[in-house]
């Protein structure tokens, strides 16, 4: 697997030789293939570049396009606007964090499921509403989202 991962890494960097200025488009090419950008991967752009491990994760850092650590199989991302609110995004939100055992922001242990926090969908009509990976779940309940959570096991 690490042999993979090396002969991925320098697939991407290869059309980038010599060009130093490249770092933010070969980091949004690393997290695009790896889905964040590990600690090995940051070490690996420095060396081609020719920089500072802490000047890559200086660059990266700034960004909040970038993320450090593995996404979760799945991203449940429960809404907490005005309307959701209103209708019970709170509710919502605890028996998400119930059901999965961990916090909003946090990854469960076995990195299947990861919980965020969101201001707005647009999807006001159907507050309150969970987006689970990019499919829209609407008019929940309590019980409703435990029995959609259920089906990504």
């Amino acid at each position: 697997m690490q042999d993979q991962s090396e002969d991925r890494m320098a697939e991407i960097l290869a059309p980038y030789a010599g060009e130093r200025g490249a770092i933010i488009p070969v980091l949004q090419k690393v997290q695009e293939n790896l889905g964040y950008l590990s600690q090995e991967a940051i070490s690996q752009v420095a060396s081609f570049f020719r920089v500072s491990e802490s000047q890559v994760f200086g660059v990266a850092s700034f960004y909040a396009q970038f993320r450090f650590t593995r996404p979760a199989e799945h991203c449940v991302k429960v809404c907490l606007g005005t309307a959701c609110h209103v209708r019970g995004g709170e509710q919502i939100m605890d028996a998400v964090k119930r059901d999965l055992h961990i916090d909003s922001g946090d990854t469960t242990d076995d990195n299947k499921f990861g919980v965020e926090r969101v201001a707005c969908f647009g999807c006001c009509a159907l507050a309150p509403v969970t987006v689970v990976d990019d499919k829209v779940y609407g008019r929940l309940s309590p019980t409703k989202i435990r029995e959609i959570l259920s089906r990504y096991r």
